[in-house]
């Protein structure tokens, strides 16, 4: 699999390539990074094509609290400050919440793609898990969604604050620290 093929399956949304079981040399680290807010950058300047931000996310492989860009050949690693997807639509049919993210990724709020919280001062960031161990944070907007759809419901024999998606549950918070 070269780089054409990889950026004519990024720019038609074809299947992901097999990042996970590719084992390339490590080549050191280069000058991208993922800003907080989702932005691309290469040699400090924004990568503004969404095609190529597509492609490179489509070779992102996490291993640790590592992040590297992995090829056949090669494999490099990168800086992202804090995850590297932001989801920038919610959806919800049936109640079961599907997410797309900023590039383009969609995602179903479930088992194998869980929601998670993070504290942060006097408020929570959401995040959730978009496959391998890559997440997406909500965007503000997002966050204050589903902080609506919230309800209270027992987990582990308390109440707790938490979104449901389907007939999961993803708990917060417990309901008394409301």
């Amino acid at each position: 699999m070269d780089l054409a093929h990889l950026y004519a399956d990024a720019e038609a949304q074809g299947p992901l390539p097999p990042v996970s079981q590719w084992n390339p040399p490590f080549c050191g680290d280069i000058d991208m990074r993922i800003r907080h807010d989702g932005v691309w950058l290469h040699n400090g300047t924004a990568i503004t094509r969404p095609a190529m931000v597509r492609l490179f996310s489509r070779i992102l492989r996490r291993e640790d609290d590592a992040y590297y860009l992995v090829t056949p050949v090669e494999k490099v690693g990168i800086t992202v400050e804090d995850v590297p997807f932001i989801a920038v639509e919610m959806t919800s049919d049936k109640g079961v919440l599907t997410f797309r993210t900023n590039v383009g990724d969609r995602v179903t709020a479930d088992e194998a793609h869980p929601l998670r919280l993070e504290a942060e001062a006097e408020a929570f960031r959401p995040y959730i898990c978009v496959r391998d161990g890559l997440e997406a944070r909500l965007s503000r907007s997002l966050a204050q969604e589903l902080a609506a759809m919230g309800e209270v419901r027992e987990h582990a024999g308390e109440p707790w604050f938490g979104i449901p998606s389907g007939a999961l549950f993803f708990p917060v918070i417990p309901a008394d620290r409301l």
